[in-house]
């Protein structure tokens, strides 16, 4: 019997498939067993062709595949290539048992790439279960991303072959690229970044307040909801949010690559964080992800390290925002289907939009509201206090004016979001600000006396949960790093205080 590697998805993680062969004597017969998808049955006919068009002799023996474990469900056409070398090396390898092998085969032996085999191999890199694989010579650019694995890149079947058969003198052909951005360093990681604002804060004219809430949620990922009439630059602002946001590892570049490649779009290993934007129309299940054979990913999920933007929020259904509070509070997200239970990482930024009313006009210095105030309270109503409680910064805008001007740009917003995550980085912090534990709080969010009073009296007057007390500890840390303080002072804490939902 002869094995090699190779890999499936479970969820959106690998899952290592032995792929084992016997040819024994008995009547000819092809066979694929261990629960194997409609994909790598039809594996048989196009291995059956690339080898007998590479002049091999198809054995006339009984043929069995076995992909291991059985009770994991397999699918993919990157099983085509570890089948036919089974058979072609059957009796002129001993061990290939160490080897990955992934590919897809063409009819005339040529191996083709398939998208989803970057995920599948960074899948396996981060649990450090791979060191050398052999795969499609056109997937070696993209792959050259991931680091500590060997890539053996092959054009044709022969040359998979002779490869194997010389293994002990094979060389890779990959060389892993270093990630080549500006970057800051600190304790010997590097976190990358993009110097490009196609959109920028300067087209924002006036909106001070706004903008001053979207720095500190951009520098200490708080979650942030923007009230206001239609047209005063709420839906600006958050896709602006996007290019000023703290700077990437590599691991997480690759992390993101890797869900692009999910979402079948060709990975560009940019440090630039993802912006997802769902309609309110959009169903429970693409938001969340499901389906009823196989979970697979949704926006929430797909806004990991990223925004998730939420416009025109009342409008989204009460299941989708009640549904949320989970994601929000616990940064992951679980599916449980009959057929499979999934767990997502999905530590996002939330930035939501909506009017004062349903037409919009509440707030307006000029135009007049049409809205009965039943229907504000049913509007209203349609946002619960434990959902907004997961808010952390929420802005009323202002009116726009003739005479507002720009103030700032994203590169002068974006210089001091580098600056904050450097020194968040340097006292130690791992995660952001927003998504510290009650134990890093006592930490890192120290008050002196007079903001420990202003607190309390802040607790006392408006009757704040034991969360809101930590999400205003929280902000009022990042507002004190912009300003470059250790400790958190009064101002910080009044300021906090000032972005809380009244």
């Amino acid at each position: 019997m002869k094995r090699v590697l190779c890999a499936t998805y479970e969820g959106i993680e690998a899952k290592v498939v032995q792929v084992e062969s016997t040819l024994t004597k008995g009547l000819p017969s092809f066979s694929v067993v261990g629960m194997a998808s409609a994909s790598i049955n039809e594996a048989k006919e196009r291995v059956k062709s690339a080898l007998l068009s590479n002049e091999f002799i198809f054995p006339p023996k009984r043929i069995t595949i076995n992909l291991a474990p059985s009770d994991l469900k397999k699918e993919g056409s990157q099983f085509d290539l570890s089948i036919a070398l089974l058979i072609a090396l059957d009796a002129l390898v001993d061990d290939l048992s160490e080897w990955f092998v992934f590919g897809e085969l063409g009819l005339d032996g040529a191996i083709k790439e398939n998208l989803q085999l970057y995920a599948l191999l960074l899948s396996l890199s981060n649990q450090k279960i791979i060191k050398k694989a052999v795969v499609p010579y056109e997937s070696l650019e993209k792959l050259s991303n991931i680091p500590n694995v060997d890539f053996y890149g092959v054009k044709t079947l022969d040359e998979a072959i002779a490869l194997l058969k010389n293994s002990a003198n094979a060389q890779p052909n990959a060389v892993y690229k270093r990630i080549d951005y500006p970057n800051i360093s600190v304790d010997d990681t590097e976190y990358y970044f993009v110097q490009n604002y196609p959109e920028d804060f300067l087209d924002v004219k006036g909106q001070e307040v706004a903008k001053r809430a979207a720095l500190i949620s951009a520098a200490g990922f708080h979650n942030l909801l923007l009230e206001g009439s239609p047209g005063c630059g709420k839906s600006m602002i958050a896709q602006r949010l996007r290019y000023i946001l703290p700077p990437l590892s590599g691991d997480e570049i690759l992390e993101i690559a890797k869900l692009d490649v999910l979402e079948a779009v060709e990975p560009q290993f940019v440090p630039l964080r993802s912006f997802r934007s769902p309609h309110h129309s959009s169903t429970t299940a693409s938001i969340f992800g499901g389906g009823s054979h196989k979970a697979k990913i949704g926006e929430v999920g797909l806004a990991h390290r990223g925004i998730l933007f939420f416009d025109e929020l009342p409008h989204f259904s009460k299941v989708v925002l009640e549904a949320l509070r989970e994601p929000l509070q616990d940064n992951k997200i679980r599916i449980s289907r009959v057929n499979s239970k999934v767990e997502y990482p999905s530590d996002f930024l939330f930035v939501c939009a909506m009017n004062p009313c349903p037409c919009g006009n509440l707030l307006h210095a000029h135009k007049e509201c049409r809205c009965s105030e039943l229907d504000i309270v049913r509007y209203k109503n349609r946002l619960s206090d434990p959902f907004l409680d997961r808010i952390d910064l929420c802005v009323v805008m202002q009116h726009v004016a003739p005479s507002d001007t720009s103030s700032i740009s994203s590169q002068q917003m974006h210089a001091k979001v580098l600056e904050v995550h450097r020194m968040v980085k340097e006292r130690g912090q791992k995660s952001f600000t927003a998504k510290l534990s009650d134990a890093e709080i006592e930490k890192f969010c120290v008050l002196n006396a007079e903001a420990k009073a202003v607190l309390d009296m802040a607790v006392d007057k408006f009757a704040l949960s034991f969360r809101s007390i930590k999400k205003i500890q929280k902000v009022a840390r990042t507002i004190a790093d912009l300003r470059g303080g250790d400790i958190i002072e009064k101002s910080d804490i009044l300021e906090a205080l000032s972005y809380r939902r009244r």
